[in-house]
C-alpha cells in the first residue's frame, strides 16, 4: 500500500480529463501520419483510418474498465501486473515509457522544425528550451498542465478548421483526386493494414487518461467517460481532416510531402493559409508532448514503487502532488535525444510499442470476472487480434527495432530479478 505522503492528488474533472486526452491524440500525428499512410495504401488510408478506429475503440474499452477496476497511476503496467502476472505488466510498462520518451523528442523536434526556420542547432536548442519549459510547468501540478492543454487542443482545433475550410474554399480540391472506387485497394491488405498501424499511432492518447488514474475525482465514473468522449472527438477530426487532404492532394502527391496537410492547402489553391499549418502543427506538437511527460511520468511512478525502475522515481513532491523525479529524469533524457538523435521518423517505433502495450491491455481485460465487465469480451479478442495483425505489418524497420527494445528490457529485467535472489 502507497502511503498518503507519496500518493497523488485527484484534482482533475471529467472535462480536465477529456482534454488531456485530446491533446494526446490531436497532436503532431495529424500533420504528420496521413503522409506514411498515403504511401503505404494510397487511397486507401480511408480503409486503414476506419480499421484503425475501430481497434482504438476495442482498446479505449478495455482501458476503461480496468481503469475503473483499478483507479491508481500506471495504466496498462498496473493491469498487466494485477490480471496477468508482473512480466506482463513489465512489458506494457517498458513498451509504453521506452517508445513514448522515443516520442517526446519527436515531438519536440516537430515543433521546433515548424517554429522556428533557422538552421539545425538552432532547432536543436528551441526543442530543448520547449522540453525544459514544458516539464516544468508539469513539475507544478497536473491542474497546470491540463489548463495549458486546454488552450493547446482550442487552437490546434481552430488551425485544423482552417485548413479544412480553406480546402473546401480553393477550388483545387475534388473527387477526382481520389483515382476511383478501385484506388481503395491500392496498397492491397498488407498496404492498408499497414496505414492503419501508422494512424493508430494518432489514436493511442487515450492511454494517457489511464495513466492518470489516480488524479482523476471519482476515477471509476470519469476515465470511462473521458475516454469515450476524447476517442470519440478524435476519430471525427481525423476522419474530416484525412478526407479534406486526400480531395485535395491525392494519394501519390501526399505520400510524396514531408508535410502532408501544407501540400494539401498548396494543391487545393489555399496556400495563404499555409502558415496557419505551421502554427497549428507547433501548438499541436506542444499539447503532444504536454501530455506525454503527464503519461510517462505516472507510469514510471508505477513502476518504481514496483522495483522495476529505480526506486528513486518513485518520489512525489509534498506540495505539488506530482512525481517530480520521474519528470526530471525524463526531461534530462529527451533533452540528450533531442541533441543527439534525429528521431522524426519514429512513428513506427512509437506504434509497435504501443500496439504491444494494448496488446496487454486486451488480454488484461479479457481476464477479469464478470462482475468487473462493462463490455463484452468479443471486443477484448477482436483487439488483440488487431494489436498483432498490425504491429507485423509495420514497415520491418519499426517491427526489428520495436523487436529488439523489448528484447533489452525484458532481459535487463530477468538479470535484475536474478540478483535480487528468489524471495523477490
Amino acid at each position: 500500500m502507497t502511503p498518503p505522503s507519496q500518493q497523488l492528488a485527484r484534482r482533475l474533472g471529467t472535462g480536465d480529463a477529456v482534454v488531456i486526452g485530446l491533446g494526446s491524440m490531436i497532436g503532431a500525428g495529424v500533420f504528420a501520419a496521413f503522409g506514411p499512410a498515403a504511401a503505404a495504401a494510397g487511397t486507401g488510408l480511408l480503409v486503414g483510418l476506419a480499421i484503425a478506429a475501430v481497434l482504438a475503440y476495442c482498446n479505449a474499452t478495455a482501458s476503461a474498465q480496468l481503469a475503473a477496476a483499478y483507479p491508481t497511476s500506471g495504466g496498462t503496467y498496473i493491469y498487466g501486473r494485477e490480471q496477468l502476472g508482473p512480466w506482463w505488466g513489465f512489458t506494457a510498462g517498458w513498451g509504453f515509457v521506452i517508445g513514448k520518451t522515443a516520442s517526446c523528442a519527436a515531438m519536440a523536434l516537430t515543433f521546433a522544425t515548424y517554429a522556428v526556420p533557422g538552421p539545425w542547432w538552432v532547432q536543436r536548442l528551441v526543442a530543448v528550451a520547449a522540453v525544459l519549459g514544458l516539464a516544468a510547468l508539469n513539475y507544478r501540478g497536473i491542474t497546470r498542465t491540463a489548463a495549458l492543454t486546454r488552450v493547446l487542443v482550442t487552437c490546434s482545433l481552430i488551425a485544423l478548421t482552417v485548413i479544412v475550410v480553406g480546402i473546401a474554399v480553393g477550388g483545387g480540391a475534388g473527387v477526382g483526386n481520389l483515382g476511383g472506387w478501385q484506388a481503395l485497394d491500392d496498397g492491397g491488405v498488407y498496404g492498408t493494414l499497414q496505414a492503419a498501424g501508422l494512424l493508430f499511432f494518432a489514436f493511442a492518447g487515450y492511454a494517457r487518461i489511464a495513466t492518470m488514474g489516480e488524479e482523476v475525482r471519482d476515477p471509476r465514473r470519469t476515465i470511462p467517460l473521458a475516454i469515450t468522449v476524447a476517442l470519440g472527438v478524435t476519430v471525427v477530426v481525423y476522419v474530416i481532416v484525412g478526407s479534406a487532404a486526400l480531395l485535395a492532394a491525392g494519394p501519390e502527391r501526399l505520400a510524396s510531402a514531408t508535410a502532408p496537410l501544407a501540400e494539401a492547402v498548396q494543391a487545393a489553391g489555399a496556400g495563404e493559409i499555409a502558415p496557419v499549418v505551421r502554427i497549428g502543427a507547433a501548438l499541436a506538437s506542444l499539447g503532444a508532448l504536454l501530455a506525454l511527460f503527464a503519461g510517462i511520468g505516472r507510469t514510471s511512478l508505477a513502476m518504481a514503487r514496483n522495483r522495476d525502475l529505480p526506486s528513486w522515481l518513485a518520489a512525489v513532491h509534498p506540495r505539488y502532488r506530482v512525481p517530480h523525479h520521474a519528470e526530471a529524469a525524463l526531461a534530462v533524457v529527451v533533452s540528450v535525444l533531442v541533441l543527439t538523435t534525429d528521431l522524426r521518423s519514429v512513428i513506427g517505433f512509437s506504434s509497435f510499442g504501443v500496439l504491444v502495450y494494448y496488446l496487454i491491455a486486451n488480454l488484461s481485460a479479457a481476464s477479469q470476472p464478470r462482475e468487473q465487465r462493462r463490455w463484452p469480451r468479443t471486443l477484448n479478442v477482436l483487439g488483440a487480434a488487431g494489436c498483432v495483425a498490425l504491429a507485423a505489418t509495420l514497415p520491418p524497420a519499426s517491427v526489428i527495432g520495436g523487436s529488439v527494445m523489448f528484447a533489452i528490457g525484458l532481459g535487463g529485467r530477468f538479470l535484475v530479478v536474478r540478483s535480487r535472489g528468489p524471495r523477490s
